[in-house]
């Protein structure tokens, strides 16, 4: 019965049946373009929408980390937002024209908030396009202001802050973010290297050699003065000693010895000047 009655109702079936193939159509155009509709971005990402048919890069929304859906004509760039280094040796020149070789760092990343401006403009290559052109610049422009003796010595943390500085300078309109710059070594020419520490040695030696002679000179003075003060001392003395204060010291002193313990004999009236004389065991 229920067979015939489908059979007379055609229509009704198609119904039932639409649903079902719309639903079974979707699934595999999902499973098909899973791909194509879905983005994971990973932590330390950004995402950047290509728009086929709506004006292309969005450059005011960004994607963070996580799970996103975008229609299937649509293209995510995932960018790399965490903080990165390239190291760089570079061959410079001097203010006098010699080569030196530098080793230096460069901290950087992506300025996040222009990260469409960044894709649209110079895309996912921004890091040979802008950053290492802007390290190579910077350094040969900031060592060429330098002499190979101040680059060797007293200047490296000036040079190294004027290159952070002029990289960053570079690159503040490109959309990258530069943390800092770390020079990590400076290699002059041998011969220039051996001429600069024979140089600084000798410097050195002059300095040590002034100091001593200074050190020498004020230990002069000092015992000039000394003298001095001591032979203007004597000489008060000398003048304020008379013959009645030099018997009165004598006798003072005699009255202290003959108080002494030891054994000893005083003759009262037998020295000079009529002071007494003092005889010991011996």
């Amino acid at each position: 019965m229920a067979q015939q009655w489908d059979n007379q109702n055609p229509e009704f079936n198609v119904k039932k049946l639409i649903p079902i193939l719309i639903g079974v159509v979707s699934l595999i155009l999902v499973i098909t373009f899973w791909n194509k509709i879905t983005v994971n971005l990973k932590a330390g990402q950004a995402g950047v929408m290509f728009k086929q048919f709506s004006g292309g890069v969005d450059k005011e929304t960004i994607y963070g980390e996580g799970f996103h859906f975008i229609a299937p004509w649509n293209e995510m760039v995932a960018y790399d937002v965490t903080q990165q280094e390239i190291a760089e040796v570079l061959n410079v020149l001097s203010s006098n024209g010699l080569e030196i070789k530098v080793d230096v760092s460069i901290w950087f990343r992506p300025d996040i908030p222009n990260l469409g401006y960044l894709h649209s403009e110079i895309r996912e290559n921004y890091v040979k396009k802008v950053v290492i052109p802007a390290i190579r610049s910077a350094a040969r422009m900031v060592v060429g202001r330098y002499a190979p003796e101040e680059i060797y010595s007293s200047k490296r943390e000036a040079i190294t802050q004027e290159i952070d500085e002029e990289t960053k300078l570079i690159c503040k309109d490109k959309y990258v973010t530069v943390e800092r710059i770390l020079i990590r070594s400076i290699e002059l020419p041998p011969t220039i290297k051996t001429a600069i520490e024979t140089k600084l040695k000798q410097e050195q030696e002059t300095l040590e050699y002034e100091f001593r002679l200074a050190k020498a000179s004020k230990e002069a003075e000092r015992q000039i003065l000394e003298a001095e003060g001591k032979a203007k001392a004597n000489e008060i003395i000398s003048k304020s000693l008379t013959d009645k204060i030099l018997k009165e010291k004598g006798i003072e002193a005699t009255l202290k010895l003959a108080t002494s313990p030891n054994s000893k004999v005083v003759v009262i009236g037998g020295g000079d000047e009529g002071l007494p004389i003092i005889l010991g065991n011996n």
